[in-house]
């Protein structure tokens, strides 16, 4: 539906309202469509990215927190082992993600849980090997809310993991260090203290 004003076809304020109205209307039924659809696959945030080095270097550079905080978070409680928990540390943000490892297949796979226990998700890494680097999926699940609340945090995560992957690349293939994750909300704007 769009609403398209030319010259013979001046709309009074009243014809103008109406038309927001309908269109408001729509907007809503298609949202009602979607929160009673019923999803044939889980709804997922999903980055990924090949970075041109060895599969056990880009492996590497996400369970040893020594190589992570010079692209992710500022502070790590320890190494990503097969069942262990540990916290990541976002210093500039404030915040801290308690994270529980579910399985690690050496140079394939990380499956860990994090976020707090109402709010926790899922994220897989899948790595693989390829002639020219590593192939890494980045895949986040498990989101829970209404319509609104998951939209964005597929939104959010999808952002935040391709940062991620875009760091993590330019760390391992040119030694620069972009802080991009650190540089998304800085001091100053809106919504950032």
């Amino acid at each position: 539906m769009s609403f398209q004003v030319y010259p013979g076809n001046i709309k009074t304020a009243q014809q103008i309202k109406e038309r927001l109205v309908i269109r408001a209307i729509f907007y809503q039924q298609q949202k009602i469509k979607l929160l009673t659809m019923n999803f044939s696959s889980p709804i997922i945030a999903k980055a990924e990215m090949l970075i041109r080095k060895p599969v056990e270097e880009v492996f590497e550079a996400f369970v040893n927190p020594a190589i992570t905080t010079q692209f992710w978070f500022t502070k790590s409680s320890g190494r990503l082992d097969e069942n262990k928990q540990v916290e990541w540390i976002w210093e500039m943000y404030n915040y801290t993600s308690p994270v529980k490892v579910i399985s690690i297949e050496t140079n394939k796979k990380i499956v860990i849980e994090w976020g707090s226990a109402e709010e926790a998700t899922i994220v897989e890494w899948v790595f693989k090997s390829l002639d020219n680097g590593t192939f890494v999926s980045v895949v986040n699940s498990g989101f829970k809310g209404d319509t609104d609340k998951i939209i964005a945090q597929v939104r959010d995560s999808t952002e935040g993991f391709t940062l991620v992957l875009a760091g993590l690349k330019a760390l391992l293939e040119y030694n620069i260090r972009l802080n991009l994750v650190g540089d998304r909300f800085p001091a100053g704007l809106s919504g950032r203290s």
